[in-house]
């Protein structure tokens, strides 16, 4: 019988993503509204580049990865600032940073910094399907500061239970608590079934410390398949709901908002795929879909592109997407107001792996 392995491993690895953005508005200020991804107009830029160390032993796990680049400071710009310390200049550097412990097969706690329950897509671009991230993924939270204990509970059911500090936040914003459900079920050979959840209190800040709460609840549902031998989906539904009170504190009206998506990838040789996309996202309060305007983010949308890898290690992705809102709340330098109601940009990135 062999031996169970019991050297602890330490791993390096890095990541590189490069991009430049033609966006149809033209932003004066080149900075692109409603994405993280490609955060920038016409500007040679990094969307993401990290470095990190992933620890593997009986018993123990844990990773560290510290990053940069415009899809960085667009994800962290809301990071809060409540005291001296913390705050966004220390939670943008660190993607993830924990540390975990087997309390006994299959079952783990971790604590720390790392991605979060919710969504289908990823922050890394390398692991999605499109290049672009749809308007759920972007207005739902992609990490998360906490414990969270991870749960094998058969070969074909994971359950995981987070408590965080809140709706994508390491610095906290107030004192209470989000708790966080996610169930991914695998069905036959190729599908798998994601129900995703989170609740928490999103009331805070300085000059709301002491107000009633406002109790955010959200869930989804996603399913991964491969509907053929080269064609791979992806979709997701996600509905939220937000508790406000008034100022007295006694009477709360409930605002709500809601998206799907669905991506494919079809593979047409070994080394090229193209990929598309159809989504909706549907926020009438602005609650967390924010447009800066009086308008509200309503808008479809879709996107096509082309992938190939170059290298074993080096892949070019190129990605064209179209948005149309029911308002005029994109920018467009060339529109009367200055605001449009379609958006389009053509995106082109370069990402290694190593």
């Amino acid at each position: 019988m062999a031996k169970a392995d019991s050297a602890t491993h330490v791993t390096f690895g890095a990541f590189l993503d490069a991009y430049i953005a033609y966006d149809r508005g033209r932003p004066r200020s080149l900075d692109r509204g409603f994405t993280t991804q490609a955060a920038r107009h016409s500007e040679f830029n990094v969307n993401l580049a990290h470095v990190e160390a992933v620890l593997s032993a009986p018993r123990v796990r844990g990773r560290l990865a510290l990053q940069a680049g415009t899809s960085v400071q667009v994800n962290y710009a809301g990071e809060p600032r409540l005291g001296n310390t913390s705050g966004g200049d220390l939670s943008r550097v660190l993607q993830e940073a924990f540390a975990g412990y087997e309390l006994r097969p299959g079952l783990w706690l971790d604590a720390g910094v790392f991605f979060s329950n919710v969504g289908m897509e990823g922050w890394l671009s390398r692991d999605n399907t499109t290049y672009t991230r749809s308007l759920v993924a972007d207005y739902s939270p992609y990490y998360s500061s906490g414990a969270r204990m991870v749960w094998q509970a058969t070969s074909n059911l994971a359950v995981r239970v987070d408590v965080v500090n809140g709706w994508q936040n390491i610095s906290e914003n107030n004192e209470g608590k989000s708790v966080g459900v996610r169930l991914d079920r695998t069905v036959g050979k190729h599908t798998s079934v994601s129900w995703y959840a989170l609740a928490g209190n999103e009331a805070g800040g300085h000059a709301e410390f002491d107000v009633p709460a406002r109790v955010r609840l959200f869930n989804g549902l996603g399913v991964r398949t491969r509907a053929l031998k080269r064609l791979d989906l992806t979709a997701q539904i996600d509905l939220g709901r937000e508790s406000t009170p008034d100022s007295a504190g006694t009477n709360r009206s409930a605002r709500t908002w809601y998206g799907g998506m669905a991506a494919a990838r079809l593979a047409l040789t070994p080394r090229t795929a193209l990929a598309g996309r159809v989504e909706h996202y549907a926020d009438r309060h602005q609650v967390v879909g924010v447009t800066g305007t009086a308008l509200p983010l309503r808008a479809s949308g879709g996107s096509l592109g082309l992938d190939m890898q170059v290298a074993p290690a080096l892949t070019w992705r190129t990605e064209a997407r179209v948005l149309a809102n029911r308002d005029a709340v994109f920018v467009d330098r060339a529109a009367p107001s200055g605001l449009a109601k379609r958006n389009a940009v053509l995106v082109t990135s370069l990402a290694l792996s190593y």
